[in-house]
């Protein structure tokens, strides 16, 4: 029986009814579930492998045959691109008895809402050619979304030339020795160098000085 306050799409009559259990016969496998006819019914539905079995099934072929009668559960009806699909489960009937092992339908529902909510999502595919083409609101750059931008509205974000990143790396001599420690070493001996200049010419201007105040002494014992 139908779930209580479950409406179904108009055009499905003639169909088995919506959580109904029927015994059909497979009428082809593929590598994604097996296709099964009910006797009465001209549709066929489809057993996905993953309403196989409770457990995971990879290859459905080693759960059916062609021409071996199976317990399904009608847990889909609906209409796409004008064509009625058939889903069945046999995970959910006892395989032995045909008992329904979900009499309340509560795993059917969520199978349901989990399979809708799949779709939704596939129908909202964004291809790589439209994000490319997209301009960011909040950088004016293009190849993201404002969303997904990681700057501040207004502010821009450029890449340092090459040159500029050169520089400022540390160059290193033909032995190995940083330059920049041997331009401090050349500067710190020229300071040098120069300190001892001053010293120097300090000692000789001193030196200058008191000769001449001996030299005027002479004069001025001469005069007297």
């Amino acid at each position: 029986m139908a779930a209580r306050g479950h409406r179904e799409p108009a055009g499905l009559d003639g169909l088995p009814e919506l959580y109904s259990v029927l015994q059909g016969e497979v009428a082809s496998v593929t590598t994604y579930g097996a296709f099964v006819k009910i006797p009465g019914y001209r549709k066929q539905g489809l057993v996905h492998k993953s309403e196989m079995s409770a457990c995971r099934v990879e290859n459905p072929a080693e759960m059916v045959d062609v021409g071996e009668q199976v317990w399904v559960k009608v847990i889909g009806r609906e209409i796409q691109d004008e064509k009625v699909k058939l889903s069945f489960s046999m995970k959910a009937v006892n395989q032995g008895s045909g008992r329904d092992l979900d009499p309340n339908n509560v795993i059917a529902e969520q199978d349901e809402r989990r399979r809708r909510r799949f779709s939704d999502l596939t129908g909202q595919k964004i291809t790589l050619e439209a994000v490319l083409n997209t301009t960011c609101k909040n950088c004016g750059c293009k190849g993201h979304f404002a969303k997904d931008c990681f700057s501040q509205p207004g502010s821009q974000y450029s890449l340092l030339p090459e040159e500029e990143e050169e520089e400022s790396a540390p160059q290193t001599s033909q032995s190995g020795v940083p330059k920049r420690k041997k331009e401090k070493k050349a500067k710190k001996e020229k300071r040098e160098k120069s300190k001892r200049r001053r010293s120097s010419s300090d000692h000789s201007d001193a030196d200058g000085h008191a000769h001449k105040k001996k030299h005027k002494k002479h004069k001025h014992k001469k005069h007297s």
